[in-house]
């Protein structure tokens, strides 16, 4: 371990996720959320903690796995009952939505904004969002949600910049991004898992019916992740987050190793 790293690790360490009172979880999609951190969600509620999820699209493109044609207004409101379904299966009652267009067709500003809105009323300590770094991730919503989310982490207590968004500064903590290749905390999940898979495959079916090939791979893919984590943190299951506190997020580029 080189000495910069090492004088990161111990001058100014990685938050630990727990160790937080109030959380928002930024979704591009409904689903998003209980996929990249869905066990470690319901493990939060369970232990009292204030969570809020924010949804920014409508998900009205998400057909590929549906048998029958819908229309762009059924499919949306089908994706708000199955989130707000979702997420009570997870413990979680405080969900808003900022109901852009799926599929990239909005002002990345008015993304920007509607974020910062909610961060504003929310005042979380941390806000989890997925991660907009990884080489493999073409989607869109996904870049741009995750994008959206690092830029208001760093401004977030700065009251000059919110107050140009309309928005009251935040005193954050600390942005963790899911669906990360380069996690550097694990959350706890035993004894999780299973409501995580509950949540997605009881409630979203419009994306995973039965009988759909996505569902048994994701399926797979999330109990695999556990459990690979779970080993590299000396837990049965656990969720990987790329974690970045407030000293880690301008001018440190080593916090990346």
């Amino acid at each position: 371990m080189g000495i910069t790293k090492l004088a990161i690790k111990f001058a100014a360490p990685f938050p630990k996720v727990q160790s937080f009172d109030r959380y928002l979880f930024v979704g591009p999609h409904p689903d998003d959320i209980e996929i990249g951190a869905g066990a470690t969600v319901a493990a939060l509620a369970t232990q009292g903690k204030s969570i809020c999820f924010l949804i920014c699209t409508d998900g009205r493109y998400g057909t590929v796995n549906l048998k029958e044609e819908v229309s762009e207004e059924e499919l949306i409101a089908t994706r708000k009952d199955e989130a707000l379904r979702s997420a009570a299966a997870l413990g979680v009652k405080d969900v808003r939505f900022l109901e852009l267009s799926d599929g990239g067709f909005y002002n990345n500003d008015e993304l920007l904004r509607g974020i910062a809105g909610v961060i504003s009323d929310f005042q979380p300590d941390v806000i989890f969002a997925p991660d907009p770094s990884p080489a493999s991730e073409c989607h869109i919503d996904h870049l741009n949600v995750g994008k959206a989310v690092r830029t208001l982490a760093v401004n977030a207590a700065n009251p000059g910049i919110m107050k140009k968004l309309e928005a009251a500064p935040c005193p954050l903590k600390a942005v963790a991004f899911y669906m990360t290749a380069k996690p550097n905390v694990f959350m706890k999940t035993t004894g999780f898992v299973k409501k995580q898979l509950a949540a997605i495959f009881e409630n979203h079916l419009s994306q995973y019916p039965a009988g759909c090939p996505d569902r048994k791979s994701i399926e797979l893919y999330l109990k695999l992740r556990a459990r690979d984590f779970g080993m590299r943190s000396f837990h049965i299951t656990a969720e990987g987050f790329r974690i970045l506190g407030t000293t880690h997020m301008h001018c440190l580029p080593e916090a990346e190793l």
